[in-house]
């Protein structure tokens, strides 16, 4: 039987709470969350300075969801926290139904954080879902950023995202709970083969007596992080130099660009293309990589011609000059989708 989480072990848990004024703690109910909201207050036990309030969304998915706030409510005024009830209101989509929930999710926590004046959010994430989530990534392809997955902190909608239990696996979490004789919410959906991550974690089980367990995984995620970081250090040194604005285009310097790694100059694409294109294209959540890729080879194809070529991506316009520089700028309403060269 795994240990409790103890006393001892809150100050490192809860390091980054430290720093903020006010945090906001997502909490479904599940054991998860409900050991980090308990966690959390006795944390802050010594800690008056930072405020802590729960925010628990209700996905309108089941027709339990509405009693289950009412116990995450319930139960933080045990704990002696304020807690917000939030509503996922209008129609559902027919699919990618995990992935909707999980976008209305957050901009749920956001505007209610926001509403609050809190300065951070709070997600119970733990061991097993970091190990869960490289899976996917490495099923799916992913870069080296895909394979950090989830940091412990990073920025969401301008506000910090923590997640203080990433380092924790899930039996601590329960073992925790049930020394406290504290009940949780066991969610249906985590039991649904249907969806990608309920297949991936009933994989981890088979592959953790091979060695592939999620520390060794968690740990893939680690490393990964750093060699990202590295990357995206060297793009913006590189990006500061060849990057200049030209009225309402901006311009990367052929030469810097022709000179980086294939790795840097995806990179430096990326963050041309996001420095003009505009938010409704979906800036937030980034350009698909397969994309930046195909538009690169182009690139690399064209340049020793010489010619002018231009494409289209992410709501930009990509255009290669003949003198080797490359020009990006808002794709015309009028012309999106209708670009030859699109990616």
């Amino acid at each position: 039987m795994p240990d409790p989480i103890t006393a001892d072990e809150l100050p490192s848990l809860f390091t980054a709470f430290a720093a903020r004024s006010h945090v906001v703690l997502a909490v479904s109910g599940g054991a998860d969350s409900t050991a980090m909201m308990l966690l959390a207050t006795r944390w802050r036990e010594a800690h008056p300075g930072t405020r802590l309030t729960v925010v628990t969304v209700d996905h309108a998915l089941r027709p339990e969801s509405a009693a289950e706030c009412a116990t995450v409510v319930r139960q933080a005024e045990i704990l002696g926290l304020p807690c917000l009830v939030r509503r996922w209101s209008g129609p559902k989509p027919a699919s990618r139904l995990q992935e909707s929930a999980r976008a209305a999710r957050y901009a749920l926590l956001a505007e209610a954080a926001v509403g609050i004046s809190a300065d951070a959010i709070a997600t119970a994430h733990t061991l097993d879902d970091q190990a869960e989530t490289v899976l996917m990534r490495l099923l799916h392809g992913s870069s080296v950023d895909g394979l950090a997955a989830m940091r412990p902190e990073s920025l969401r909608n301008g506000l910090a995202h923590l997640r203080p239990l990433l380092g924790v696996p899930k039996a601590r979490l329960v073992a925790t709970l049930e020394a406290e004789s504290i009940a949780w919410i066991e969610d249906p959906s985590n039991r649904n083969s249907h969806f990608e991550r309920v297949r991936l974690r009933h994989l981890l089980t088979e592959l953790a007596p091979l060695g592939l367990d999620s520390r060794r995984l968690a740990l893939l995620a680690e490393r990964a992080g750093r060699s990202a970081d590295a990357l995206e250090a060297i793009a913006a040194a590189d990006f500061a130099r060849a990057f200049r604005q030209e009225g309402a285009e901006g311009v990367l310097d052929g030469s810097v660009y022709r000179a980086a790694p294939a790795e840097i100059r995806l990179r430096l694409l990326e963050r041309a293309i996001d420095h003009i294109r505009p938010d409704e294209a979906g800036k937030p959540y980034g350009l698909r990589l397969e994309r930046l890729e195909t538009l690169a080879q182009a690139l690399d194809a064209a340049l020793p011609a010489g010619r002018a070529r231009q494409w289209s991506l992410g709501g930009a316009l990509v255009r290669l000059a003949r003198d080797g520089d490359i020009h990006v700028a808002t794709e015309p309403p009028r012309r999106r989708g209708q670009v030859k060269n699109k990616m």
